[in-house]
């Protein structure tokens, strides 16, 4: 549900041209998984060869076949370095991004976490290599009844999927051990903080023209908060849109 991070730049149109190239030629070298080679070059380039370090945020995007939760007719442009489009006004984040908001959770497998819009099921997916269950809240209807479909075909069983306004988070399965949002309120959503369990991180995108990221923990001192990286993603609505004088 989210659009591209400062860090994409102008260059995104000619990225996606050479890229789409290059796609096309590797799908041709590799007929049983036509999409490994530039799922493995995305990694490298666009994740290990910038700031993630993590290596099983790494192995995560490096096994989770993003080109399955994008339309038809966007495919050879799966794993460019870029947002793309999804329908319903919502976009799928550029790879990075996906990859950057994952590793501030700092996952280590037992970990219960809760993301707030499920838009294209990706960034579900890709949490759920790394813990114990995913419960995803999103509040269009169908693109969450897509990304059911699409997480059950790849047999993707941990992650619980929810229709609904992502504002007051899940209350009935919290606490979580990890928050991730990924649409920009234009504050941070109290209910979300009250349910995130001692010692657990909750990452969101913050602001209206302009946002960053902002990182949330929960320490035996209290609540911490800092800002990590300046991105633009769609903006959360329901709720959140009616308490945005907050």
């Amino acid at each position: 549900m989210k659009k591209r991070a400062a860090s994409a730049g102008v260059a995104a149109l000619g990225s996606l041209l050479s890229f789409g190239w290059w796609a096309c030629n590797q799908a041709a070298a590799d007929p049983v998984d036509p999409y490994r080679l530039p799922r493995e070059e995305m990694v490298r380039v666009q994740l290990a060869g910038r700031d993630i370090a993590d290596p099983r945020v790494l192995a995560a995007m490096r096994k989770v076949p993003r080109h399955r939760f994008v339309p038809q007719d966007s495919l050879v442009q799966a794993y460019g370095d870029y947002p793309l489009y999804i329908g319903q006004n919502q976009t799928i984040s550029q790879p990075y991004v996906v990859a950057f908001m994952t590793q501030a959770l700092r996952l280590k497998g037992s970990e219960r976490v809760l993301e707030i819009g499920t838009g294209s099921g990706y960034q579900a997916a890709v949490l759920a290599e790394l813990c114990l269950e995913v419960c995803s809240v999103e509040i269009i209807p169908e693109l969450s009844e897509r990304a059911r479909r699409i997480l059950t075909e790849l047999g993707f069983a941990n992650v619980r999927l929810k229709v609904g306004d992502g504002y007051r988070g899940w209350p009935e399965r919290a606490p979580f051990d990890g928050i991730m949002v990924t649409a920009a309120p234009s504050h941070v959503p109290q209910p979300l903080v009250d349910q995130l369990a001692p010692g657990g991180r909750m990452i969101l995108p913050v602001g209206e023209n302009y946002q960053n990221l902002v990182l949330i923990e929960r320490t035996p001192e209290g609540i911490t908060r800092r800002e990590v990286l300046p991105v633009s993603f769609v903006p959360m609505t329901g709720e959140a849109q009616k308490n945005s004088g907050q």
